[in-house]
């Protein structure tokens, strides 16, 4: 089983960890809402689960441009 995160933003890979099993606790998913685990994680038919996070790039251009708060997705 493999945790990929990716950014929700621009779409790139952040990091991939490979673990036989680990707990929601220690990747902090039970501080999400059932809304927000809906939204951010998915699992695929391999037992992979897919994170959608925000990378450091982008987290700098939303800090830098509140205005691109508004767009689902961002190039830089």
């Amino acid at each position: 089983m493999a945790i990929h995160y990716q950014c929700r933003h621009c779409g790139s890979k952040i990091g991939s960890l490979d673990q036989k099993s680990i707990h929601a606790e220690a990747l902090g998913l039970h501080k999400l809402t059932d809304q927000e685990r809906m939204e951010m994680v998915t699992y695929d038919s391999g037992g992979n689960i897919h994170i959608t996070s925000i990378c450091e790039d982008c987290q700098e251009s939303l800090e830098r441009n509140p205005d691109y708060h508004q767009y689902d997705f961002l190039i830089h």
